[in-house]
C-alpha cells in the first residue's frame, strides 16, 4: 500500500515508457475520440515537489494543464496533501479525497488488516478534521473538492458530514446509490434551510 504507486511512478526512468504509452492513451482518447471533458487524475502524490515532477512528465507527453481545456486533479489521501492543500491547489484544478488512503495513513492503519480492522473507521475525528480541512482549504484556494472513497457509501452520517462541510461532489457505489442519495437530499435540504 506505501510502495512505488501513484505519482512516483509516472516520472521515474523505471516506468517512463508505461507513463508515456498511458499519456499517449489519454491524447487519443481526448483529441480523436472526442472525450475533450476528460479530466486526468493524479493518484497518491506525496509531495508538492513530486507534483512538479509528474506535471514536467506529463508536459514532455504532450498533455499541458489548461491546454485544449484539459485539467488536472489530484486524489487529496495523504496526509501531506491536507497540510500543504494550498501548495498543492497551485498546480491543480481540482481535488478528490480518497478516505480510505486518507484513513489508512492519518490512523496508521493497515486497511487490509484483519487484525487492525476495527480501528479503520473514516469517521474518526482524525480523519473527519483532515477531510474538513481538505474541503476547506480546497475552497480557499477557489478549486473543487470531491470525494471518491468507500465512506460515504459506507456510513450514511459520513456523507451528511461531507453535505455539511460544503464537499461539491460525492461518489458512491452503485449498491448504496437508492439507499445514500436520500440522505445527502436530506442534509442539502437542511444546509439550505439554515439548519
Amino acid at each position: 500500500m506505501l510502495g512505488f504507486r501513484g505519482a512516483s511512478r509516472y516520472y521515474s526512468s523505471h516506468y517512463r515508457e508505461g507513463f508515456a504509452l498511458e499519456c499517449r492513451a489519454l491524447k487519443r482518447v481526448r483529441e480523436r475520440a472526442g472525450f475533450g471533458n476528460v479530466i486526468v487524475m493524479v493518484p497518491f502524490c506525496r509531495t508538492v515537489r513530486e507534483a512538479d515532477q509528474v506535471i514536467e512528465a506529463m508536459e514532455e507527453q504532450g498533455l499541458v494543464r489548461g491546454q485544449e481545456g484539459l485539467q488536472l486533479y489530484m486524489m487529496c489521501e495523504i496526509p501531506s496533501n491536507v497540510v500543504l492543500a494550498g501548495e498543492f491547489a497551485k498546480r491543480f484544478d481540482g481535488f478528490s479525497i480518497g478516505s480510505n488512503d486518507l484513513t489508512q495513513l492519518v490512523l496508521g492503519v493497515d486497511r487490509d488488516s484483519e487484525e487492525l480492522a476495527g480501528l479503520f473507521d473514516e469517521r474518526d475525528p482524525a480523519v473527519m478534521s483532515m477531510i474538513a480541512q481538505a474541503i476547506s482549504k480546497a475552497h480557499a484556494a477557489g478549486i473543487k473538492i470531491g470525494i471518491c472513497g468507500q465512506g460515504p457509501s459506507n456510513h450514511p452520517d459520513l456523507a451528511e458530514f461531507l453535505v455539511r462541510e460544503g464537499i461539491d461532489s460525492v461518489s458512491l457505489n452503485p449498491d448504496t446509490y437508492v439507499r445514500t442519495l436520500p440522505v445527502i437530499a436530506a442534509a442539502e435540504a437542511a444546509l439550505a434551510k439554515g439548519q
